[in-house]
């Protein structure tokens, strides 16, 4: 459930709501934390599930004037109600046997938050492509028919490519198609459940391997920034981004020199 801070009173009506899927080289929660730390989103609460690995550590966004000893949890919810905007970032992986209860824990949220419209980011394995998606730009769009409606034609004037259908048996008949998202966590199975309950969603995605993902990270937001103008677009598109301080670490802390 969510649970906000003390002393809150939150009303997220309205609002758009951005959240990441644990996919693929984590690349969705590599740009929630762009988003966060670039437009400095206070905290405002956090969820308590046992759908996530538990987990604490020092806050992540700390700037030398703050205090890098503020805890964060395994899910925590930020907010700008200037931008009418709310970002939930989730820091470790979801349980397998409780995808389906915590889809169910966030949509059911974000019918009683009363949000105008959510948005997936989300990665797939680019090795699992097929030709067609090989021989085009990594970057795809997935919408429920709810979001159709409302930004469908928008996203056509951006020239935004679709997440195609493959077939179900490739080389043998591509007469049946199906949506495969390999490597995309609980994204292919939230985009079914908005679909069904007629919630607005939009799921923003990348084709990429494991590894170093700060680009795609870049990539993936600077794509989401041409819909949404969440900042200016300078000359150089990745100075626009504030990299947050625990990017420092995020392949862990230097060689000590006594090794050598």
């Amino acid at each position: 459930m969510f649970v906000p801070n003390e002393n809150s009173s939150l009303s997220f009506k309205d609002f758009t709501f951005i959240m990441p899927a644990v996919s693929v080289g984590n690349v969705g929660q590599l740009a929630t934390d762009l988003i966060i730390s670039t437009l400095n989103m206070p905290q405002v609460g956090y969820f308590h599930t046992d759908c996530l690995i538990p987990m604490a550590g020092n806050n992540p966004y700390a700037t030398p004037g703050d205090s890098s000893a503020e805890l964060c949890t395994a899910a925590e919810v930020y907010s700008l109600p200037d931008l009418k905007l709310a970002v939930l970032q989730i820091r470790t992986p979801i349980l397998q046997a409780k995808y389906r209860q915590f889809r169910n824990l966030i949509t059911s949220w974000i019918k009683t938050s009363g949000f105008a419209r959510t948005i997936m980011l989300s990665s797939s394995h680019a090795y699992q492509r097929d030709d067609q998606q090989i021989h085009s730009t990594p970057l795809r769009y997935l919408l429920s028919p709810a979001m159709q409606r409302r930004v469908g034609d928008k996203l056509q004037e951006l020239e935004w490519k679709e997440m195609e259908r493959v077939a179900v048996f490739p080389g043998i008949s591509d007469t049946e198609k199906r949506l495969y998202i390999p490597g995309g966590g609980i994204t292919k199975g939230f985009y079914t459940d908005c679909c069904s309950e007629d919630l607005p969603l939009a799921v923003v995605l990348i084709f990429c391997s494991e590894g170093d993902n700060i680009p795609d990270a870049f990539n993936l937001i600077n794509h989401l920034n041409d819909w949404l103008h969440l900042v200016d677009k300078p000359s150089n598109p990745s100075a626009q981004w504030r990299v947050p301080c625990s990017w420092r670490l995020l392949f862990g802390s230097g060689i000590p020199p006594a090794l050598f």
